[in-house]
């Protein structure tokens, strides 16, 4: 599809609509996130070092079930269309998560958050249909505008999680996402427009799904390996942050104070910077070279990650924190539209899908590195081994696609 038919697409519309939809998806995967732990709690009784164990194998259920199918799911998107894929997302994990609500025992809930794993892929799907429609010289800015619904979803959700579930307790919390995600399956079913024709194979169809067949179709396999592997690099750093943040919180306030409040706020901080950076770099990358913000996003992020680890002060590390969310918003939209402008339209479900698998391992890997550098060493190793993880990260970008050292002139 050339930019000439892309322009006739109800990209416009979609936008608007797939925006409040991710929107609405994010919360919904983020407001059960911050009381999973006590509901495991809840379903039977564990010394800590027990609850810790089940704790981590319903959070890394989910991402690695995710990991294995997206790329699956995608396949099938880019032969039936993105819109149907929207629906079965949305309301196959309502259906999951209405289940959990039902859960009694602790395997029940880990076979749950795998099946909720096995329905993923509506933000990656939305981010397709956006991409595949969206003429090329907009899509930097349609995707860096598109990700900010689900962040602020995301931003929003522990926050009304946390508040749901002392209204009406942790089950019902669970009813109510629920029907969040199915009001957002009919909501793609009737205001999403996709005009879609199927793609005809040109991949053998025993590597259906399989990452080897679909780098056959791109000009250039080798930048979209290492784009992949640059969304779980960008991942694993913002994922190993996560487990430790709020202890962090606690040992710079002396364990005195509002520290669950403090380390909400700080939390939340790199959602708002976000929100406001990701389309306007977006926009700039679509006029002056993707790549360029690429090698800014990265730069910035080194340098504001190292001091996370060196400061005494809550209140440096939250103005840190916000501009973490910055470099965020230039890394990630950034690698999206560099897979966009660098695929062809047969793979552009099958790659968004293959890049969230990649988000997933570094949601794993991230979440397990932080708290294994933690326990072995302290809070600050963390940081700093982040950057360096970034900066590595960078250093392939660079070596392996030589149009970054070109003035970062990628497509």
């Amino acid at each position: 599809m050339d930019d000439a038919q892309r322009a006739k697409q109800p990209w416009r519309q979609n936008l608007i609509v797939l925006w409040a939809c991710t929107f609405i998806a994010g919360i919904s995967f983020s407001e059960i996130m911050p009381f999973m732990s006590l509901y495991v709690g809840e379903l039977g009784h564990f010394t800590k070092a027990q609850l810790s164990f089940y704790s981590g194998l319903v959070f890394a259920a989910t991402f690695f079930v995710t990991a294995i199918v997206s790329p699956l799911w995608g396949a099938l998107a880019d032969r039936k269309g993105r819109k149907i894929m929207l629906i079965r997302a949305s309301w196959g994990m309502a259906v999951a998560l209405f289940l959990m609500g039902l859960a009694t025992n602790v395997w029940q809930l880990i076979a749950l958050r795998a099946l909720q794993g096995v329905f993923s892929g509506y933000i990656s799907n939305a981010q397709a249909l956006i991409a595949s429609q969206t003429p090329r010289a907009n899509a930097g800015k349609a995707l860096g505008t598109l990700v900010t619904g689900s962040t602020s979803g995301m931003l929003m959700g522990p926050i009304i999680g946390g508040i749901l579930a002392e209204a009406f307790s942790i089950r019902n919390t669970f009813f109510i996402t629920a029907a969040l995600l199915m009001i957002t399956g009919i909501l793609s079913a009737t205001l999403v427009k996709e005009n879609f024709v199927p793609i005809k194979r040109t991949t053998d169809p025993s590597k259906k799904g399989m990452l080897s067949g679909l780098l056959s179709q791109f000009e250039n396999p080798r930048l979209i390996i290492v784009l992949l592997l640059s969304t779980m690099f960008v991942q694993l750093g913002n994922a190993s942050i996560s487990p430790i943040i709020s202890l962090y919180v606690k040992e710079l306030m002396h364990n005195t104070g509002s520290v669950p409040l403090v380390a909400g706020i700080i939390a939340a901080l790199p959602g708002i910077s976000n929100i406001i950076a990701a389309p306007r770099l977006g926009s700039y990358g679509d006029k002056h070279g993707s790549g360029k913000v690429l090698i800014a996003g990265y730069l910035f992020a080194v340098l504001v990650y190292i001091p996370q680890g060196l400061i005494p002060s809550v209140w440096v590390l939250g103005i840190l924190r916000l501009l973490v969310g910055v470099s965020d918003g230039a890394l990630f939209p950034t690698i999206q539209t560099l897979l966009t402008k660098n695929s062809p339209v047969s793979a552009t479900s099958a790659i968004f899908s293959w890049n969230q698998s990649f988000q997933a391992l570094g949601n794993m890997f991230g979440a397990l590195l932080g708290g294994a550098l933690a326990g072995w060493f302290d809070y600050n190793v963390v940081f700093i081994a982040t950057a360096a993880l970034l900066l590595i990260n960078f250093i392939m970008l660079w070596l392996t696609e030589p149009s970054l050292r070109k003035s970062g002139q990628v497509k």
